[in-house]
């Protein structure tokens, strides 16, 4: 998962049909746009609708018809705005009982886009209660299938995201609708979902980029063990989610307003000074690296080119002021997208320029020591080297990742906890660590705030155990 913005993709499946993939990489999340060449619908568009018309237009299709597989959690949907912009029929489940304009929709309902071109309603509950799929159908039938959260490509969507008390009805749900797709498909159906490419809204892990039904029913869990098994496996790979998404359903079923995306105030120096020195949330948009060479004391590392957005999201206290801080107004309006995708509109200002520029006072500049496994190997067996020898070892993966394998003697805390559980840890100098060293920059920041010695481990946990780093029994 990345931070990029957009990837697109075109592909033919069947029958004169075209399938464009809108992509929100650092969300995990696929947008898709189907069309006969003159006609179009759209299933689960993002919030910053300018790109699924650029596709449009880019085509040389109308958009016909614009449709929701389900009350996303995970992000502010765009469907209602690209209804308005182009003139567009919204359906959503007719469950759902929505109080804006929209076509409800129910299970076995026919949309007739184009003369050429249809979309078959199937309910198929499980990753929420009235979650739909649509089947896209051409002029021999069945190419594919817009899932959703529903079947996911060798998974499917998590089923605890209305409330623990209904994820193990909803992952018998699941179940059953993964089945009822692929009794309704032809082996060659393509599978479309929404999420599921590093989504927090999938069950597991997904795997592959396209799939088709043939191949799910071979891969998938819903569809090789049986419903008990199936269940019990759904529900113990659950791990916590994003704390945005409790305020992201809300949203979605009132009917999000437009985006804005006008540039944000300019903070001068000394407006960043007052908020690093008063604990606001001032986000460094720079790559680790670039963080680790020189940053203004007390900002936080949360760079483009990993999920900034889910982990700022998560870790915020919601409302709370947020100040973006990048080397060129194009990385802050990136950021800027990325934050309007779950929500968070109303920016305290953004700032752009090199550390020192950005300064009030050479004071306030900052380097951040870094290290390798090797090193924190060297440094666990008496030989810092000039690093501050570790004190305490923190490890900042999710729940699982720390189940699946740790270090020795590791303090776990995630990261999305680690500013209110800063008070747990030992007294010392801190080696931090995550899987790759995106998130261990963040750590880093919280500590440094915190005014604690650090040390970020900027290394692969993969390759821990081979740099002679002591691993836990697990």
């Amino acid at each position: 998962m990345t931070g990029t913005a957009t990837e697109r993709g075109t592909g033919t499946p069947a029958g004169g049909l075209t399938v464009s993939t809108v992509a929100t990489s650092s969300l995990g999340d696929r947008s898709y746009l189907a069309s006969d060449g003159a006609v179009a619908v759209v299933v689960d568009p993002q919030r910053d609708v300018d790109r699924m018309l650029a596709e449009a237009g880019r085509m040389g299709v109308r958009i016909a018809a614009v449709l929701e597989t389900h009350v996303h959690n995970d992000y502010v949907s765009g469907g209602l705005e690209l209804s308005r912009l182009t003139g567009a029929e919204y359906g959503v489940s007719a469950a759902d009982e929505a109080p804006f304009p929209h076509r409800p929709l129910h299970d076995g309902d026919v949309l007739e886009i184009s003369g050429r071109m249809r979309v078959r309603v199937v309910a198929t509950p499980g990753h929420t209660f009235h979650h739909l799929s649509y089947v896209l159908e051409g002029d021999d039938g069945p190419v594919g299938v817009f899932t959703g959260g529903s079947l996911l490509l060798g998974t499917t969507g998590r089923t605890d995201l209305l409330g623990e008390e209904h994820s193990h009805e909803l992952a018998r749900h699941q179940y059953t609708s993964a089945r009822k797709l692929a009794d309704l498909l032809p082996d060659g159906a393509q599978v479309w979902p929404t999420h599921g490419f590093g989504s927090f809204c999938s069950a597991t892990q997904a795997a592959g980029d396209t799939a088709d039904i043939g191949e799910q029913r071979r891969i998938n869990p819903a569809l090789t063990l049986a419903e008990d098994e199936f269940v019990e496996q759904t529900l113990a790979g659950l791990d916590a989610y994003p704390a945005y998404y409790a305020h992201m359903g809300v949203r979605n079923a009132n009917g999000p307003a437009p985006v804005d995306l006008r540039q944000p105030a300019t903070a001068s120096p000394q407006e960043l000074a007052r908020r690093l020195a008063a604990g606001e949330w001032v986000i460094d948009l720079r790559h680790r690296k670039a963080y680790a060479s020189s940053h203004l004391a007390g900002i936080v590392s949360l760079g483009l080119d990993g999920p900034m957005v889910t982990w700022l999201g998560w870790m915020i206290e919601w409302g709370a002021p947020i100040t973006l801080v990048g080397e060129t107004s194009e990385q802050v309006a990136e950021a800027q997208r990325e934050l309007a995708r779950i929500g968070i509109d109303d920016l305290a200002g953004a700032a752009t320029g090199t550390p020192s520029e950005l300064a009030a006072e050479p004071a306030q500049l900052r380097e951040e020591p870094t290290a390798t496994f090797e090193d924190l190997a060297a440094a666990l067996d008496g030989r810092p080297g000039t690093l501050p020898a570790p004190d305490v070892v923190l490890d900042v993966r999710t729940h699982n990742e720390f189940r699946s394998a740790h270090v020795k003697d590791a303090v776990h805390i995630p990261l999305y906890e680690l500013k209110e559980r800063l008070p747990e840890l030992p007294e010392g100098a801190v080696w931090v660590h995550c899987g790759s060293g995106y998130r261990a920059a963040a750590a880093y920041s919280l500590l440094e705030q915190a005014g604690r010695t650090a040390v970020a481990v900027d290394d692969l946990f993969a390759s821990a155990e081979g740099a002679g780093v002591p691993m836990a029994d697990v």
